[in-house]
């Protein structure tokens, strides 16, 4: 069963075939020293592979966890001291962009991920705000606050 990485946790995503899933790779792509290469052939496959999954997983489930990526991304640079506003707000923004313009196909994560922009949004706001940033002023981590 596979699962899509969201903010409350990981959700179960069913599949349409229910067969079982492939076995992950042997390891890290490159993997060590002591690990064969995989072949050019088996790389091939593995790829082919990967992109039947892909092929045959609902795209709204792709771009959800997209989205999530994105509000992740947003956080990671809210989070950092000193908080990387400049960085936020492009993370912020494109994640709204694609949640907004998106809006009623997003399917089972679309609630949790409006929901989750909105806070996003606000945690820019008073995090920018508890660091001095003056909003009219770029260099101080100020501008205008992300898109809504």
């Amino acid at each position: 069963m596979s699962t899509l990485w969201t903010p409350d946790g990981e959700r179960p995503v069913g599949r349409h075939d229910q067969s079982p899933p492939p076995a992950p790779p042997a390891g890290p792509p490159g993997g060590s020293a002591g690990e064969e290469e995989l072949s050019q052939e088996e790389l091939e496959a593995q790829m082919a592979e990967l992109r039947e999954q892909l092929a045959n997983t609902p795209p709204e489930i792709v771009i959800a966890n997209h989205a999530f990526g994105l509000f992740e991304l947003a956080t990671l640079h809210l989070s950092l001291q000193p908080p990387q506003l400049e960085a936020a707000r492009t993370a912020i923004d494109a994640c709204g962009a694609l949640i907004e313009g998106m809006a009623g196909r997003l399917g089972e994560a679309e609630p949790q991920l409006v929901d989750g922009l909105a806070q996003l949004r606000l945690a820019f706001v008073q995090i920018r705000a508890a660091a001095g940033g003056d909003q009219s002023d770029p260099a101080a981590g100020g501008g205008s606050q992300p898109a809504s």
